[in-house]
């Protein structure tokens, strides 16, 4: 009789997915940095309230957390071609669309669906911050900047760095949509394998790498 479940495959599929760790990694590090910076960005024109600017942000943050995020992917892997296209037509560049890499593409997307939801944490925090403190900063003759950078950002950072941690653990397992577009991270490795037949134990192993990357992350 065939034998049903093979454990022997489990760590196989481990040794053959570590080595595509660090584009997964890398995947999720620089989303989450230009996310983080893009979502403070986001966050700042709804604070100020900056006439269309503000209206825009809220629309984009409403549009990237309204639609799947597969779909965002695949929007930029076809969608910034298409542009680059016009671009070349409209002002006679020369991009080269065919040399661009599927990560990128990731970048894009990643980066910009992360910092739809950061924005919104960033401004939470931000709105925590007491009114007191601010008005103290300002009599005291700190600019705006000064104000943000000494006062509001330290207090409504301890506010939002567990959410912007759990945002953070959620890129990590989100990276595994990457494989969509052919990047070939811990899920595309995973799918290339040259083992097909034992699937539950090959997911077995996949899963367990991502839970030990999250609980690293959590620690």
């Amino acid at each position: 009789m065939e034998q049903l479940f093979k454990p022997s495959v489990i760590w196989d599929s481990i040794l053959a997915i570590i080595p595509s760790i660090p584009i997964t990694m890398v995947i999720t590090v620089v989303a989450g940095i230009l996310g983080l910076l893009f979502g403070f960005v986001l966050a700042v024109l709804r604070l100020r309230r900056i006439p269309v600017l503000a209206q825009l942000a809220t629309l984009y943050i409403s549009f990237i957390r309204g639609t799947p995020l597969l779909v965002q992917l695949f929007l930029s892997y076809y969608g910034i071609p298409m542009v680059l296209r016009v671009i070349n037509y409209n002002f006679d560049t020369s991009f080269n669309i065919s040399g661009i890499s599927n990560i990128v593409f990731a970048f894009a997307a990643f980066s910009f669906n992360e910092a739809a939801y950061n924005a919104e944490t960033i401004r939470a925090s931000i709105l925590s911050v007491d009114r007191k403190d601010i008005e103290a900063a300002h009599s005291i003759g700190m600019t705006g900047a000064q104000t943000m950078r000494r006062v509001i950002l330290p207090q409504a950072m301890i506010v939002a760095i567990p959410n912007l941690g759990n945002s953070f653990i959620n890129l990590v397992k989100a990276t595994s949509l990457a494989y969509a577009i052919g990047v070939m991270d811990m899920m595309g490795r995973r799918r290339s394998w040259r083992e097909q037949y034992a699937f539950f134990e090959a997911y077995i192993g996949l899963a367990l790498l991502y839970w030990v990357i999250c609980l690293i992350f959590e620690f």
